[in-house]
């Protein structure tokens, strides 16, 4: 256990941190796995409306910093791509 009142101060708001960070990545999760079933369903209608939200979604974890912006990038283009296939 921490000794020193700033050592204290740091666990608590590590513990802050961490519980924002998780909240946010389940979030981005959901949103992903939410836009695959629909990708999965072959439900273009749904896919299509999705895709903002996800984008944004993804977008907003990046600018956090859970995922890097690459990986941001990769999951836009990769879910992109699924969805124009699955519209023509």
């Amino acid at each position: 256990m921490a000794n020193t009142y700033s050592a204290m101060k740091r666990v608590r708001q590590t513990e802050r941190r961490t519980e924002v960070n998780r909240k946010n990545k389940t979030r981005l999760r959901h949103q992903i796995r939410a836009m695959r079933r629909a990708l999965t369903g072959k439900d273009a209608k749904a896919a299509t409306a999705l895709l903002p939200q996800t984008f944004s979604e993804i977008d907003r974890s990046a600018k956090l910093g859970i995922i890097k912006k690459n990986t941001a990038a990769r999951y836009k283009s990769k879910l992109h791509l699924k969805v124009k296939a699955l519209a023509a």
